[in-house]
């Protein structure tokens, strides 16, 4: 099984600007004994309310928002680049009609209450302080909103108090 220490939010040395939007990330959830994950691109680091946090941003079609709405905790996995068509695999296919984690091959572990995987190289787990859906009024930027939701789906947005780091030990 794969060993993970845990760091301080302020030791985590990786660009948040390639973690996210380049390298990606599986958003876990799990509720009423199903687990579920997603791969997201847009999100965040960073200080709000005087506690180290995420922001993470799901569309209300996604199976893995119901989960992440009813509970309090949730994870972000980063993995490497050999994870790519896995990571592709879990944006595309929909948690509604499939077992997409025992379909992937990648394994759960489970901490302060939130599903993380082990094949994983670093992984926040979150409690959730806010959840909020993004607003067309509140677009300030026309070309934004008829570029990203031409469906009119607009993300909810979750921010998530940082309450464990864990880094893979190398």
């Amino acid at each position: 099984m794969s060993q993970f220490y845990e760091i301080s939010p302020e030791q985590i040395e990786r660009n948040p600007f390639t973690m996210i939007g380049r390298d990606w990330m599986l958003i876990g959830a799990e509720s009423g004994g199903r687990t579920n994950a997603m791969t997201a691109s847009w999100g965040g680091v960073g200080v709000l309310w005087n506690k180290n946090v995420v922001f993470a941003f799901i569309r209300p079609q996604r199976f893995t928002k119901g989960l992440v709405d009813a509970e309090e905790r949730f994870s972000l996995t980063f993995l490497d680049e050999s994870h790519r068509d896995t990571l592709a695999y879990f944006g595309k296919a929909s948690g509604h009609n499939e077992d997409k984690i025992k379909n992937s091959g990648l394994t759960v572990s489970r901490c302060e209450g939130a599903p993380y995987f082990t094949e994983g190289n670093l992984v926040i787990i979150c409690k959730k302080l806010y959840a909020g859906a993004l607003s067309p009024d509140a677009i300030c930027a026309a070309d934004i909103d008829a570029k990203n939701y031409p469906e009119k789906d607009y993300h909810t947005m979750y921010v998530g108090e940082i309450v464990k780091v864990l880094m893979k030990v190398e």
